[in-house]
Parts: structure tokens; C-alpha cells; sequence
């Protein structure tokens, strides 16, 4: 990101159409049937471990936390993680998740998971769940299935369903 000046801040609540409009253009109607939105139905991303990346004023990517269970275990579900398509390629995805990483940690988090493909996201350290480990709902590849360990050691023997955090969830 040499040639532009990117700013990575929290979200906040009036970010969240401009937020909405760039899920609409990078990934489509298809995202509602998706495995990971299903668990974002009832239970709010944490907008202190969710950010926006912006040159300027312009919104030009952003990424998003929320608290789940994977059997018993906390951990955050990281996602969706989108830019805009003439930025990417350009380090904004990177810079986002890796914000979101460190102030997971910094809060007391351990363990972080989401669906997504493992040669992108094994750069800043995602690793593949051994398959059968966890469960989502609806279909998903399971080799699709990361997780990062914010502590060390904090993910063996972790298994089961991952649900939404319902202790977390929003009235109505």
C-alpha cells in the first residue's frame, strides 16, 4: 500500500450501509444461503473487532467479528472480509485482518475462525481444521474451514458445531 494512504479504523454503526452496499457488489444475493451467514442471522458482529479500510473518505474495504461457539468453546467467526475490487491486490485485506487479529488478542480472544480458501488466508497464519473436527451449518467444504489460534494451543481439542454465541445474541 505505497501508493495510497489507507486508513484501518473500528467500524461503527453508521458505516454499516456503505458496509452492506460492498457485500451487495463482491459477493451477491448468493451470500445469504452461505454457511457463515446463516450463524450471522441472530447474533451481531463485535464493532470493536470489526473494521473499515478507507483512502479518504472512501470506504474500500472492510472486515467483521462475531462471537460464536465452537461446541463449548468461545471463539470469533472472522467475516466477511471484502475490498473493493480496484484495491485488491493491493495489501488492504491483509492490513484489515491482521488489525482484527491483534485487537482479538489484545481483548482476551483465543481462537478465531472462518470459511474461506486457505492459500489466501494461510498468509497471515489460518490453518486448515482437521476435517470432522467442526461442523457448520448448511453445506460447506470442510477444507475450506480455518482457524488461527490467538494463543498458542488454544484449538487442541476443540470440536464440535459451530453456533452463533446466543448469550450474545440481539432481542427480537
Amino acid at each position: 500500500m505505497t501508493d495510497l494512504s489507507l486508513t484501518i479504523l473500528p467500524e461503527t454503526a453508521g458505516d454499516a450501509l456503505a458496509i452492506e452496499r460492498l457485500h451487495e457488489r463482491t459477493f451477491g444475493p448468493g451470500r445469504f444461503v452461505l454457511s457463515a451467514y446463516r450463524i450471522r442471522e441472530h447474533v451481531d458482529h463485535l464493532l470493536e473487532l470489526s473494521f473499515t479500510a478507507r483512502i479518504g473518505t472512501l470506504l474500500v474495504g472492510s472486515v467483521r467479528q462475531l462471537p460464536i461457539l465452537v461446541g463449548d468453546t468461545p471463539a470469533l467467526l472472522l467475516g466477511p472480509l471484502t475490498v473493493e475490487p480496484p484495491f485488491r491486490g493491493r495489501g488492504v485485506g491483509r492490513l484489515l485482518m491482521e488489525r482484527a487479529l491483534k485487537d482479538a488478542k489484545e481483548k482476551g480472544h483465543a481462537i478465531v475462525l472462518l470459511v474461506g480458501d486457505e492459500p489466501y488466508y494461510s498468509r497471515v497464519g489460518f490453518k486448515q481444521v482437521p476435517k470432522g473436527r467442526v461442523t457448520m451449518p448448511g453445506p460447506v467444504d470442510a477444507a475450506r474451514i480455518l482457524v488461527f489460534e490467538l494463543v498458542d494451543g488454544a484449538f487442541e481439542g476443540v470440536s464440535g458445531a459451530v453456533v452463533p454465541d446466543w448469550s450474545k445474541a440481539r432481542a427480537g
